[in-house]
């Protein structure tokens, strides 16, 4: 499966570029600023029916224009699969499939498997529980429609228990009946997804740990941990003893969507402990792993985009990246770097067909 034509056409800050692929690596080169992960963007949002960088599909739009287009033709199993992704102001965003037009985006999830590495995973790290709650949730859906639909089930009658929570403070009413209701739901609607999420996560730390080991040479040791309220208590249970506590919040304080993944190195948070270089190996094993348990889930090998992730990695530790790109362990490569030669180097060491785009 690759990526063979892409088209942008006022997409951020791309006024218009068309690019014919190499089936394996394909690297965009030039100074910050020029377009170089707008392209890998493109490309993600193509697969996934949004931004990688920015969901709200609005700010997409370059600046001074009022619609977006990105066209792209992918090779799947020797077929030919055209997607279009388009979106004009004041309309809803279309996203189409060989000129049909999906009724629900969450029914093209999955039909082109794909991974980004960039400097923007340093929020898995950074940022709250909901961040990695959205990684969790991006690698399973990709494999499991069930799954997402589940999912947006459960967000939806959250959103309703939510939503009387307040309508109960507002009015100085309370009416315990309705609101068990919804407990009953999340409580259905809970259980499945926590079993995935946790048999996921048994199944991925071994693979995650593998190419830590790779990448660090088996320098540091790192932990994942999932964390779920499920691990004590039933959905049921948890939302009748925080009872008090959400009407007074007026939101739903315990339950899956509260899930999280604890990332340490040497048993501390990698946040707090862990050196640049050490998280940037973190990230970057996580999602290795998270490409090679989609492949194996799939059976299908994952379009890779490498965004900026050459630049604070010593050269051993980019030397055992590119030892894995020898072993045909991925498929089609997306390289953005600022670095010319580095570059260069880099994929002629690879042994791999390749194409270079000077921006």
């Amino acid at each position: 499966m690759f990526l063979k034509k892409l088209s942008l056409f006022n997409y951020k800050n791309i006024s218009e570029e068309n690019f014919d692929f190499d089936a394996k690596i394909n690297c965009f080169v030039g100074k910050n600023g020029v377009g170089k992960t707008t392209i890998l963007d493109a490309v993600y949002h193509l697969a996934n029916g949004k931004s990688y960088f920015n969901p709200i599909t609005l700010q997409n739009i370059k600046h001074g224009e009022d619609f977006f287009v990105l066209d792209g033709q992918f090779i799947l199993e020797e077929r030919t699969e055209q997607i279009i992704a388009s979106y004009k102001k004041g309309q809803k965003k279309i996203l189409k499939r060989n000129g049909k037009i999906y009724d629900k985006f969450s029914d093209h999830i999955g039909l082109i498997p794909l991974v980004i590495i960039s400097p923007a995973d340093s929020d898995l790290i950074i940022e709250g529980s909901e961040t990695r709650r959205r990684f969790l949730d991006s690698v399973l859906s990709q494999l499991d429609s069930q799954y997402l639909h589940e999912l947006i089930q459960y967000t939806k009658v959250l959103s309703q228990r939510n939503a009387l929570l307040k309508y109960f403070a507002l009015n100085h009413v309370f009416d315990h009946d309705t609101l068990l209701i919804y407990n009953d739901q999340l409580n259905t609607l809970s259980l499945p997804l926590f079993e995935k999420r946790k048999k996921f996560i048994e199944a991925f730390i071994p693979i995650f740990n593998f190419y830590h080991q790779t990448i660090s040479g088996a320098a540091e040791a790192v932990q994942l941990i999932y964390e779920s309220h499920l691990h004590q208590n039933s959905m049921h249970t948890l939302l009748e003893q925080h009872l008090t506590k959400d009407r007074a919040l007026q939101y739903t304080s315990v339950g899956i969507h509260k899930d999280d993944l604890s990332f340490e190195i040497d048993q501390h948070p990698i946040k707090k402990f862990g050196s640049q270089g050490q998280q940037k190996s973190f990230l970057i094993a996580l999602k290795l792993a998270q490409f090679d348990f989609v492949k194996k889930q799939s059976g299908k090998l994952p379009i890779l985009l490498f965004d900026d992730i050459f630049d604070k990695l010593d050269e051993d530790r980019v030397g055992k990246i590119i030892e894995m790109v020898n072993q045909d362990t991925f498929g089609q490569l997306f390289i953005s770097d600022t670095h010319a030669e580095r570059t260069e180097t880099i994929v002629k060491s690879t042994l791999q067909t390749y194409k270079i785009f000077n921006l």
